[in-house]
């Protein structure tokens, strides 16, 4: 059985990435929208509190103060829709479940769901944007099917890689090919940036192949080399590429590996391909639950479902990226 190339291992990985983590994010809410349900469901004991502050947070949630049938008093914070309507020294209608020791504090306004929708929302978010990342791959293999199927011509090529935080695809290095008309070297060079291959790695510099051109006067290219090789394009064609560092010396170089291979390259290509994505996947990992610890509250519930969003996003956006191993 045929090995699938890497640019639909990159593409495999990707979508699994974003389907798994977002798999995994979805049920950790849900899980923990499920035990909220049933703990609201458990409070049949009402109590009226008064509420002791109000406009905390970016969310405006407010802190009351109430006494359950023991006597016992809390003070808890609440999330809100309506903050003009409970305001510091207004009464705040709370239930409670009266069997536990010592009770949480439900809205016992059944308008007031923020706490639920805060659960809840983040699911539909989260199905709708790996929705939307898996709907790029597809598109991608779809207009590769189409312009691959598309009449050719005879074009040389040059690869450029695009480095620099001028770049917007800053996750990687990007790969560009200059290709001109064969012998008209005189009209405008089209610029397709493609996903890496290891067969450019080995290419001598200017070389002969023949050039798909899709639909329309900007559709993708797909160069097949002079071995078969189909090279997978980014986006559309277009001029020189703005906001992107071109290295100057590819155009001139013995091969791409001499251009922008690092010294250790050795080490370097002895790493699996998908390590660079491991990588990515444990900084959004460490980057969500300091976000989720910091910036939503600090709640266990916060910090895993930050952590799982970070490292599915980043590394979704690692595979869209086209990374160079």
């Amino acid at each position: 059985m045929r090995r699938p190339g890497p640019a639909l291992r990159v593409a495999l990985l990707g979508m699994t990435a974003t389907l798994t983590g977002f798999a995994l994010f979805a049920g950790w809410l849900g899980f923990q929208a499920h035990a909220y349900g049933q703990a609201r469901d458990r409070a049949t004991a009402q109590a009226t509190g008064v509420v002791v502050e109000d406009d905390l947070g970016d969310t405006e949630d407010i802190r009351v103060r109430w006494k359950d049938r023991t006597g016992r008093e809390h003070v808890q914070r609440f999330e809100i829709y309506d903050t003009d309507r409970y305001t510091k020294g207004r009464r705040f209608p709370v239930v409670y479940d009266p069997d536990e020791a010592d009770p949480r504090g439900f809205p016992g306004d059944s308008e007031e769901t923020a706490a639920e929708d805060d659960l809840f929302v983040p699911v539909l978010l989260a199905g709708a944007t790996a929705a939307l990342l898996c709907s790029v791959w597809a598109r991608r293999g779809l207009r590769f099917w189409w312009a691959a199927r598309r009449p050719s011509r005879p074009m040389t090529a040059t690869v450029h890689c695009g480095t620099g935080s001028a770049s917007p695809h800053a996750l990687s290095e990007s790969l560009w090919l200059r290709l001109t008309e064969t012998g008209a070297s005189d009209r405008p060079a089209v610029w397709q940036r493609i996903m890496w291959h290891p067969v450019i790695d080995g290419l001598p510099g200017p070389v002969e192949v023949s050039a798909h051109h899709g639909t329309g006067s900007r559709g993708a290219v797909v160069v097949r080399l002079t071995d078969g090789t189909r090279l997978v394009p980014l986006g559309r064609r277009r001029v020189a590429p703005r906001r992107v560092l071109l290295d100057e010396h590819t155009a001139v170089r013995t091969t791409l590996r001499d251009s922008f291979t690092p010294v250790d390259a050795t080490a370097r290509f002895t790493r699996p391909w998908w390590w660079p994505g491991a990588r990515v996947a444990a900084f959004g990992l460490v980057l969500g639950t300091v976000a989720g610890a910091l910036l939503i509250g600090g709640s266990l519930v916060a910090a895993v479902g930050m952590a799982l969003c970070a490292a599915t996003l980043l590394t979704a956006l690692w595979a869209l990226s086209a990374p160079r191993p």
